[in-house]
């Protein structure tokens, strides 16, 4: 096999890696809960730490791959994601694990801030198509098979080894990418926008914190309007900073081109609206219609199956049609998944899921490729890791976003509904049914059970059918978008990838 397929299996690796750990987590933690004895704002940590952290520094990383080389930032990544993955599976306090989830999302970032610029380095012409439609069923199948790998490993090892599974196949991936990966750095890249750099991090860093802890801390309070102030003037100053450089980290005449602004919009609009739901999804099927974490896992292979061959099936016909047709397409169908999945009951079966979960899992399989070649197909290759970043900053920054926006929702409409279905809630009852669905009837008091296990589940899943709404038209706005934004003429050709200077490493031949 060519050089060139082994580099995409690592990249393919490490991204199946990176985004596991968004969605592995989820059928989780209910155990982890138990196991280190948090609440649902601990819950929400341990996935946000990590995506935090991912959408804060992706951005940053692709500058510093364009500076000093893709594959070098990608196997430091790699191994830091790796180091990280061990910690966590050693955590014996929510802290600690919190602390190694955001060490796992800066690894993470420079792995993924990567990943496409990896893929365009190497592929030209008809195999790139081939190459990125491999990469977007790695996404979707990664999204997907998520939460069957968390509840096999949690049910048989326990959830330490959603963690620690990581740490052979991450030595392995830097192997690959070590003996079989090129290395390309942008030629016109002299120096370091060190002004970008701390802005755009730091800002997007208090963005992200003030909006997950909005809820829990009050979004009057001091810390919040603190973060979100200091958000609003870091992320001036960085487009103050961007205009006036000429080689800036973030090349904000990008949005000048509606294809651009389109893309960028559409992949945040699917990871707020679809992938910042899984968190939600799973605390329904194992806290409130009682599965275990392997039973959960198993109900998601629908949307896994059509997600992963989805993109291998249609790469033909998608290279084909003009770019916004598949993704206007995709997010179109996600959006219409997410409204099939309404009205579960708290005696639903699963299946009420089902028709959504096809759906949906179609819709991902259709746009993950469609993000993908449309990001590297508006920019220059010599700046890639600079498109990569951007897109995959937009991702996870939806993700972030959707998680913490949806989990305001949800835990404002749970304890309005409360507040209607059982006014002599003890202290925190509404936290509790937020993180562990009807598990917090045993809360109240042993009179109040039934009338509490009642009031818990129809407060979660009229919560949970709300924000499923919100999701649908989240996606559905970034459908028209998309229709509206991308076109053909925003595309420009590529030639050759530009190759590192001489003194660079070369990789060994395959």
């Amino acid at each position: 096999m060519e050089r060139k397929w082994w580099s995409l299996l690592a990249v393919c690796l490490a991204t199946f890696m990176l985004l596991l750990d968004i969605t592995v987590v989820n059928v989780a933690l209910p155990d982890i809960q138990k196991d280190l004895n948090t609440d649902l704002t601990g819950l929400q940590w341990v996935v946000d730490a990590y995506t935090l952290l991912l959408a804060a520094f992706t951005l940053t990383m692709g500058t510093l791959a364009d500076r000093f080389g893709r594959r070098r930032l990608f196997v430091l990544g790699v191994g830091l994601f790796t180091f990280a993955s061990l910690l966590c599976g050693l955590a014996t306090s929510a802290t600690f694990l919190h602390l190694a989830r955001g060490l796992q999302g800066i690894g993470g970032a420079a792995m993924f801030a990567t990943s496409l610029a990896l893929i365009a380095q190497e592929f030209q012409g008809p195999e790139r198509g081939t190459a990125i439609a491999a990469w977007g069923s790695t996404i979707g199948g990664a999204v997907a098979v998520g939460p069957l790998v968390g509840g096999a490993l949690t049910d048989g090892l326990g959830w330490q080894w959603i963690f620690f599974v990581n740490v052979p196949i991450g030595i392995g991936t830097v192997i690959l990418a070590e003996t079989q990966a090129g290395e390309s750095r942008d030629p016109e890249a002299k120096r370091l926008d060190w002004a970008g750099l701390v802005t755009f991090s730091l800002g997007l860093f208090a963005l992200i914190f003030g909006l997950l802890r909005g809820n829990a801390e009050g979004w009057g309070s001091g810390v919040i309007v603190g973060a979100l102030t200091a958000a609003a003037v870091l992320l001036a100053a960085f487009v103050l900073f961007e205009w006036r450089q000429e080689h800036a980290m973030f090349d904000l005449a990008l949005f000048r081109k509606p294809a651009f602004s389109g893309v960028s919009y559409g992949t945040f609009s699917i990871g707020a609206g679809m992938f910042a739901m899984f968190l939600y999804i799973t605390i329904y099927m194992q806290d409130v219609i009682g599965m275990t974490p392997l039973q959960a896992g198993v109900r998601f292979l629908p949307l896994t199956v059509f997600a992963f061959l989805v993109p291998l099936v249609t790469r033909t016909l998608v290279a084909k049609a003009p770019a916004r047709l598949p993704l206007t397409i995709g997010l179109t169908l996600v959006g219409i998944g997410l409204l099939l999945m309404r009205g579960a009951k708290p005696d639903s079966e699963w299946t009420t899921l089902l028709a959504g979960f096809i759906v949906a899992g179609i819709g991902i399989g259709l746009s993950n490729p469609s993000i993908a070649s449309t990001a590297l197909g508006v920019v220059p290759a010599a700046r890639s890791g600079m498109a990569s970043g951007i897109n995959n900053t937009m991702r996870i920054a939806g993700v972030a976003t959707g998680i913490a926006a949806l989990g305001a929702v949800f835990q404002s409409r749970i304890t309005d509904q409360l507040h209607t279905l059982l006014p002599q809630a003890p202290s925190g009852f509404s936290d509790g049914v937020a993180a562990s669905g009807t598990h917090a009837a045993s809360q109240a008091p042993p009179q109040l059970h039934a009338q509490a296990l009642h009031a818990a589940g129809t407060a979660f899943t009229n919560a949970f059918n709300d924000i499923l709404l919100i999701g649908a038209l989240i996606l559905f706005s970034g459908a028209l978008m998309v229709l509206a934004l991308v076109r053909q003429s925003d595309f420009i050709p590529h030639g050759p990838p530009e190759p590192a200077p001489a003194e660079a490493e070369e990789p060994a031949a395959a």
